[in-house]
């Protein structure tokens, strides 16, 4: 797909990214917004990718707006866990009040208390310290 060789309901093409409509979308205009270089996950997009990427995102999110009389949109990217496919892709998806999809798809929850929000907090940061 990303090398373009693969038929795609194509909305978006650069030198560096290419968006598309999803072939079994949430609604209709949901689009995947992808890197041409193979990138397997997010963690694994090089730096010189992540504005093209997300700038795309961003400019196919406010078309869904302007184009489709979206009244916002959902962008989400799945690593590994639900990646239906080997390939970074940022799902781009039109909303509209009361189109049914609630917030998240999944149940959201609360820290069992403040200290157990403070030590992910802190496993998180020090996680972000070591890779700098």
């Amino acid at each position: 797909m990303a090398r373009g060789d693969a038929p795609a309901a194509r909305v978006l093409e650069t030198d560096t990214v290419m968006a598309f409509l999803d072939h079994r979308p949430l609604f209709p205009g949901h689009c995947l917004v992808i890197p041409r270089e193979h990138v397997d996950t997010l963690g694994d997009l090089p730096g010189r990718l992540t504005a093209p990427l997300f700038d795309a995102a961003a400019a196919v999110a406010r078309a869904l707006e302007a184009g489709l009389g979206a009244d916002g949109s959902f962008v989400a990217v799945n690593n590994r866990v639900s990646q239906s496919v080997p390939h970074l892709h940022v799902h781009v998806v039109p909303r509209r009040r009361g189109d049914g999809l609630r917030g998240f798809f999944w149940p959201r929850g609360r820290y069992e208390s403040a200290a157990a929000m403070e030590e992910t907090r802190a496993r998180i940061a020090g996680a972000l310290a070591a890779e700098a």
